[in-house]
């Protein structure tokens, strides 16, 4: 004996129309008031009132991309464990016993200070937080303002 999968419609079978009234009424989206979003500002606004608050009007904006700058940072422990590496790639110079970092051709806009300072460094940068220039100052650096 063969087992047989119970059909999914189990219903209305052998009749003409399965439950939309006549056959007809069962083709395309004019028997819905037209698919998907249609209708909305004319027969169907009472439904999207009711069931999408929010749908209609207009909010907040957008800023426009030319004035939308991204800041780049790099923390203190970052420059200082790569102090080393950076002089051999010639990206920094040391000059009487300090190295020279500047950020703005390496990339980055802001110095943040988290981290310990190791050494003597002369940074040159956009912007400083405040903990990040007493850091530098404290071990006998200068932090300047590009």
């Amino acid at each position: 004996m063969v087992v047989r999968k119970k059909r999914k419609i189990t219903k209305k079978r052998g009749q003409r129309s399965p439950g939309y009234g006549s056959q007809k009424k069962h083709r395309g989206g004019g028997s819905r008031g037209g698919r998907g979003l249609a209708g909305l500002h004319k027969h169907k606004r009472l439904t999207a009132l009711k069931y999408m608050p929010g749908h209609y009007g207009k909010r907040g904006f957008k800023r426009p991309q030319k004035s939308v700058k991204e800041i780049k940072v790099i923390n203190i422990k970052q420059i200082d464990s790569q102090l080393e590496d950076m002089l051999k790639e010639g990206k920094i110079q040391k000059e009487k016993g300090f190295y020279i970092v500047n950020l703005n051709e390496l990339g980055y806009d802001k110095l943040l200070g988290t981290g310990k300072v190791t050494h003597k460094m002369i940074v040159e940068a956009k912007s400083f937080s405040e903990s990040a220039r007493k850091k530098i100052e404290e071990a006998n650096g200068k932090a300047r303002t590009v």
